[in-house]
């Protein structure tokens, strides 16, 4: 799929087949993340993969309200990302925008959908994933096959008009 393809065709998925994601796709949809741009090259991110079915259905509790279709996910990314002062976090939460967006097109690209999520419970999470205590689970992004149709560039998106949304030299 060509890139334009892949931003017209991406959507949110949560509900997968059962078919497998090949791991040579998830080292593909990981190595997207690992290149994308960060604030000053930081990368102060790190990605945890998850595959098992227990694990994916446990790691959907951590926000019960719109995670819940990562336990049906055949595997899960959680962006994880340092505890920071609140006037530096702006910076890694833009660099998350940024990773959870390449991993989002290169899961397309592959004919993979995808469907983000928060994470609420840190407590959880941090039990689940083992993760330092400088370290927090920011969002989790579940990954699958999609069960009710591919993976192709949408005609009619659900979006605002384009001359509402953008305005040239000024509002």
């Amino acid at each position: 799929m060509e890139t334009w393809d892949a931003i017209r065709a991406r959507r949110n998925v949560r509900d997968y087949t059962d078919e497998p994601i090949p791991d040579a796709a998830l080292h593909h949809i990981l190595e997207a993340a690992r290149r994308t741009p960060s604030a000053n090259n930081r990368q102060s991110w790190d990605f945890i993969l998850v595959t098992g079915r227990e694990a994916l259905v446990e790691l959907a509790k951590t926000w019960p309200q719109g995670g819940t279709h990562i336990a049906r996910a055949q595997a899960a990314i959680v962006l994880v990302a340092p505890v920071l002062a609140e006037d530096q976090a702006g910076l890694v939460q833009y660099d998350l925008g940024q990773a959870t967006m390449s991993i989002m097109l290169a899961a397309t690209d592959l004919g993979i959908g995808t469907g983000h999520a928060v994470v609420r419970d840190q407590d959880l999470a941090k039990q689940l994933l083992d993760l330092p205590d400088d370290r927090f689970a920011a969002y989790m992004i579940g990954l699958g096959y999609p069960a009710d149709r591919p993976v192709r560039p949408l005609r009619n998106p659900n979006r605002r008009a384009f001359d509402e949304v953008v305005h040239r030299q000024r509002w």
